[in-house]
């Protein structure tokens, strides 16, 4: 297939702020539940304290960011850099810091596409209320996303909500659920999930009040399961792994209420959440203008029957917290057929294709890749240089997945590789690198923080300089 992308298309490249930023306390930011998890690992990774030290090089990372070509730059904005507290004072050096960023990628010729919550709830929240398990947290995250709208919206258009809450949920430690009981803990997350979604629609609503122009969606990460054999069986659990990870949180997000097979498995596990009079409401008012997807790896699952000892709905840890498995649904198992990074992602650029394609056929929405790329431990050589020709080839076919996915009649608007440069991995520090800029520093070494480019960058350079057509 060619590799005609639209003349619009976004060629940008992704970041978080606690992964990025550093300065994590500074002119008047507060703490956050990202910066707590961090902190827990100090000493023996890196954490969020410095991260990349962006914050302190905004002006020279944007212009690498140009130099590159890139079209537009996905980024997230703290909350509790806004709002320390999440629902007190606002900080106006916050709002500076980010009329900062904004103005320099403009002036840089680069679309700011900013996400309002990447996994760093203000921890001040969690000692109030425990986070998301309260009804207010929805309604002071409605109050920081009005703030946001009103202070970046003249020149932000580009908004996604939430960063992967459908992964969010999954872990414990990002969501704060340190409970022991299983059955109270699944009933605290299914609670935290709804209010969620109902700050989600909330954002939705308000960004277009505040913003007519504005396009605002959620920000998934995709889930693609194919199944062990071609037993009936099989069939279904890779369905339902889909279903239980990923479209339970697109079909709320965009069709405004859980779908039966959700609803009917948290009546089964005695978790529905509260909801309030007026809810459905509000979420069915909530129209996404797109959707975002994070993209990674695929996943191949087996049933696994239920029994006496193992009911069906009962979780437990698979190959990882994120990739659980659950009795009665299925189980993960490993991919004969696909090559795998050091750190067991199975690297499937069909999957990508497969999961466009069940997006916008279900949803009809156009779609943005906001995150897909390769974390591995790149080595400088003696001549100060990396040369990751494993990350282009990765990149390569990925890209050429999207413009196949653009042939198939999908409407993908922009790709935004992770990351922009090297940052802050939550469980590897900077073992774990996924930019195409590297940094300069270990996790117990700050060095210089230099920049270099890498081999990616100067071959991504080419990719966007012909819009796609230099693979």
């Amino acid at each position: 297939m060619s590799n005609d992308f639209p003349a619009s298309f976004l060629w940008g490249a992704s970041s978080s702020a606690f992964q990025i930023e550093g300065g994590w306390d500074e002119d008047g930011k507060g703490m956050t539940v990202a910066d707590r998890n961090s902190f827990k690992r100090s000493e023996i990774q890196a954490d969020s304290k410095v991260a990349s030290d962006f914050y302190h090089h905004v002006e020279d990372d944007i212009a690498l960011m140009k130099e590159l070509g890139m079209k537009a730059y996905r980024f997230s904005v703290a909350w509790s850099r806004i709002i320390p507290d999440g629902d007190g004072a606002v900080n106006q050096a916050g709002i500076d810091f980010y009329n900062k960023v904004i103005d320099n990628l403009i002036a840089a010729g680069i679309t700011p596409l900013i996400t309002l919550y990447h996994f760093d709830l203000p921890y001040a929240l969690v000692e109030k209320y425990n986070g998301w398990e309260n009804r207010a947290c929805a309604k002071a995250f409605e109050r920081y996303a009005e703030v946001c709208f009103k202070a970046f919206g003249d020149r932000v258009k580009y908004w996604q909500v939430h960063n992967e809450q459908n992964l969010m949920m999954r872990v414990d430690e990002r969501m704060n659920l340190e409970i022991e009981d299983l059955h109270t803990k699944e009933k605290v997350r299914a609670q935290m999930d709804y209010h969620m979604f109902l700050a989600h629609a909330l954002a939705v609503n308000k960004c277009h009040e505040i913003i007519p122009d504005g396009k605002v969606g959620p920000a998934v990460s995709s889930t693609v399961t194919y199944p062990l054999t071609n037993k009936p069986e099989d069939v279904w659990a890779a369905l339902m792994n889909n279903r239980m990870k990923t479209d339970y949180c697109l079909d709320v997000h965009v069709n405004g209420e859980y779908p039966g097979y959700y609803m009917e498995y948290l009546k089964s596990q005695d978790t529905v959440p509260v909801m309030e009079p007026g809810d459905a409401e509000i979420l069915k008012s909530a129209k996404n203008d797109f959707i975002a997807m994070n993209y990674y790896r695929t996943l191949t699952a087996r049933y696994l029957p239920a029994d006496a000892e193992h009911p069906a709905g009962l979780r437990l840890e698979g190959m990882n917290e994120v990739d659980y498995n659950m009795y009665g649904y299925f189980q993960i198992e490993k991919n004969e057929n696909l090559k795998a990074t050091e750190y067991g992602a199975q690297i499937d650029p069909t999957g990508l294709r497969i999961a466009l394609n069940d997006y916008w056929n279900r949803y009809h929405l156009p779609l943005i890749i906001t995150e897909n790329g390769l974390g591995t431990a790149d080595e400088l050589t003696d001549d100060g240089k990396i040369h990751d020709e494993y990350r282009i080839d990765y990149m390569r076919k990925h890209i050429k997945a999207i413009a196949d996915s653009i042939s198939d009649g999908v409407e993908v608007f922009g790709y935004c590789p992770w990351s922009v440069i090297d940052l802050l991995s939550s469980h590897q520090g900077f073992k774990k690198r996924y930019g195409l800029v590297y940094v300069n520093r270990t996790d117990m070494d700050l060095k210089d923080l230099k920049r270099i480019p890498k081999d990616s960058y100067y071959w991504y350079q080419g990719v966007i300089r012909t819009n796609g057509k230099d693979l």
